[in-house]
């Protein structure tokens, strides 16, 4: 069955003198059917060990259609401009806007981390590159913030923190 076969050959000499005798090639007979079934053996192996790379996504659990109201005491509103400045405000101090930028979202999310009553209301910039929003996300999820918001920033609410 797999098996390789040669053809008897002669030594093609001519005859020298009497006595002198042709040798005779020995035909060779090689059994391929052992090394087909390593190889075989080897591919399914490597085919069923063989991680495929997951793709990497963020669960986002949407929203019932109907609105629920949110006390906005327990809010942590941010707004992201397209220059990667961030401005944020607590909710239950509504103090000023404090101002960051992206790479410092972790320290200022960092006091309400792990805080399932705390909702933050992300608005971001159109403008902003795409980078910007999958790091806020990161952050978020770091944080342990499931709970938030993102919307588009308006023009008045860029105004609005422009001016500190």
């Amino acid at each position: 069955m797999g098996a390789v076969d040669t053809p008897v050959r002669s030594s093609g000499g001519t005859k020298h003198g009497i006595g002198v005798h042709r040798k005779r090639r020995v035909g060779i007979r090689i059994d391929m059917t052992p090394m087909v079934d390593v190889a075989f053996l080897l591919l399914i192996f490597f085919m069923v060990t063989t991680v495929f790379r997951t793709p990497k996504a963020l669960e986002v659990n949407l929203p019932p259609d109907k609105s629920v109201p949110v006390p906005k005491t327990s809010t942590l509103l941010i707004r992201i401009l397209a220059d990667g400045r961030l401005f944020w405000q607590d909710g239950a101090t509504h103090g000023p806007w404090a101002q960051a930028s992206i790479g410092e979202l972790k320290t200022v999310l960092a006091p309400y981390a792990g805080d399932s009553g705390k909702i933050v209301v992300v608005k971001i910039d159109r403008e902003a590159e795409f980078g910007t929003m999958v790091t806020m996300l990161d952050d978020l999820h770091a944080a342990r913030l499931g709970r938030f918001s993102i919307r588009p920033l308006t023009e008045d609410e860029k105004a609005e923190v422009r001016g500190h």
